[in-house]
């Protein structure tokens, strides 16, 4: 839906109490949580359509698919906040976990994690690796991060908890050693002390670097918290398909927001923001003002720098998106059925010594190739996506693809980077990918290609960075005495009229709506 000015009954005076900044899924969710708490609300959003990287659109000339060019799983929103915005969303669940196709001394196998691992993935390990062994280290290494998952699963919403508390709650429920391995060295020392072969070594590392360009060892541990956020969502950290495509999401919001009568104005690029100690003040590039008590900007919070006049600090994005169209799945040189491989995550090339040399190439300037990646076919759990299209459609994330690679040519260093996560794929197929490809209108293979710099010109995402920014610790230090902001990972800091309600919150990344909430959580605090 692309309302223009929309917001039945609504005055023609521009402002009101609140002002969101910002029409994705953030953005909604925070002006429908305002508005349900009984504020006016007006939402600016900068292009013609809501729903920002979540929208569903028609990508293939002449094909009734509606995919979601930037985002394809939900994990990380919780039931309590479906519940609390009053739509309806189903999310189904894949039917594996994950497949990894290997080529070991010539010979196609490959790597078979159930969604409920069962004998079928036990055999899988044990044929893969030559033992039992990997698979039990498996179930225990995961036995305590699902633990993990049930405490600071809750923690992500409300004001935040302490460092102790959460360190306490993790010990409890999953021991010390858990602790040590994710919060307090890099991931990947844990990674190749509990596991020995290293195609299991990767499965797990690529947790930790989806939309991330760090080495799995860095001191700085980003990798730790990009793999703690892409497994404690709504508790299980299981990686769900939103039914109707991740546009039902931004559809349902939208509608929303409509019916609780908030002002939605698309198409104004704000400009300038202005606060004061009585309002806050927004210009737009129009020409227009806006003035309300209260800013929630679910921007990244370097867009909020330009606002201020401040320098921008522009984030790091890392990956390449690859929609394909298919009139049917590929054959796999494994002969294993494409259902399985693709019916879950497949991991392409991503060995855990192929991703840290990816990641070196990468920073040293080079495109890695083969580029490591994951492809996801969610047409096979949720075929509405197709709309009668009788084949499927695959997404392909290619990993370690900084936006720096492509600033000096965007156009031929996309194609390159394109070919190298394709070329991924490929070697594990028994037949050209190219044969299995729907055509275009224009008689074009169905690829719709976007590297970190068309994601950033898309959808306004500094740097193309998906979390707009690096991933937070959900926690309060120990030793500060938090505002009503920081208590909520809101703050802007010199800015008390003006909170953060994306992506950059400190507990935001990802599809969560955790950002809107948690902005419209401190307002509704108070001081």
């Amino acid at each position: 839906m692309s309302p223009r000015d929309a917001g039945a009954g609504r005055p023609s005076a521009r402002g009101g109490e609140v002002i969101v900044v910002g029409g994705g899924h953030n953005g909604l969710v925070a002006a429908i949580l305002a508005a349900q708490a009984g504020r006016s609300v007006t939402l600016l959003e900068q292009s013609e359509h809501l729903g920002g990287a979540s929208i569903g659109s028609r990508v293939f000339d002449g094909h009734p698919v509606r995919l979601s060019r930037y985002s394809y799983l939900v994990s990380l929103m919780p039931q309590e906040l479906i519940d609390r915005l009053g739509i309806t969303l189903t999310l189904a669940s894949r039917t594996v976990s994950s497949y990894t196709p290997v080529l070991r001394g010539g010979r196609p196998s490959g790597l078979l994690v159930e969604r409920n691992p069962g004998e079928a993935t036990a055999e899988s390990f044990r044929s893969l690796t030559g033992s039992d062994a990997e698979y039990v280290a498996w179930q225990e290494f995961y036995g305590e991060l699902s633990r993990v998952a049930e405490v600071l699963a809750p923690a992500l919403s409300g004001p935040m908890l302490r460092r102790r508390e959460v360190q306490d709650a993790v010990i409890g429920a999953a021991g010390k050693q858990v602790w040590s391995d994710v919060f307090e060295a890099p991931i990947g020392e844990a990674i190749t002390r509990r596991f020995a072969d290293d195609t299991v070594r990767g499965v797990v590392a690529t947790d930790a670097l989806i939309g991330t360009h760090t080495s799995l060892f860095d001191e700085s541990m980003l990798a730790n918290r990009c793999f703690l956020y892409h497994l404690v969502g709504r508790g299980t950290g299981e990686w769900l398909v939103p039914v109707g495509g991740m546009g039902a999401l931004a559809d349902a919001l939208t509608a929303k927001a409509l019916e609780l009568d908030v002002h939605i104005r698309t198409g104004a690029q704000v400009t300038e923001v202005v606060e004061d100690a009585s309002r806050v003040r927004v210009a737009t590039a129009d020409g227009l003002d806006y003035a309300g008590d209260v800013l929630l900007a679910a921007v990244a919070p370097a867009v909020v720098e330009g606002w201020l006049g401040r320098p921008v600090h522009k984030p790091v994005g890392a990956q390449m998106k690859i929609n394909m169209l298919l009139n049917r799945l590929p054959r796999l040189r494994s002969g294993v059925d494409p259902a399985v491989v693709f019916g879950g995550t497949a991991h392409l090339e991503e060995g855990f010594e192929q991703l840290e040399n990816a990641y070196r190439d990468s920073a040293a300037g080079r495109i890695p190739d083969p580029m490591p990646g994951e492809v996801y076919c969610h047409s096979l759990t949720d075929p509405s996506i197709l709309n009668g299209h009788p084949g499927a459609t695959l997404t392909l994330f290619g990993l370690h693809a900084p936006d720096a690679l492509f600033t000096s040519d965007p156009i031929g260093s996309r194609q390159r980077a394109a070919d190298a996560a394709l070329a991924a794929l490929q070697m594990h197929l028994a037949e050209p990918l190219e044969d299995c490809l729907a055509k275009d209108m224009a008689g074009r293979p169905c690829l719709d290609i976007a590297s970190p710099l068309d994601v950033e010109q898309s959808v306004n995402m500094p740097g193309g960075n998906i979390f707009h920014g690096d991933l937070s610790w959900p926690w309060l230090s120990d030793d500060v005495d938090p505002t009503t902001a920081e208590r909520f990972g809101t703050q802007i800091q010199g800015c008390t009229r003006i909170l953060l309600a994306g992506a950059g919150t400190v507990r935001g990344g990802g599809v969560s709506g955790l950002g809107g909430a948690a902005a419209v959580d401190t307002l509704l605090a108070g001081p």
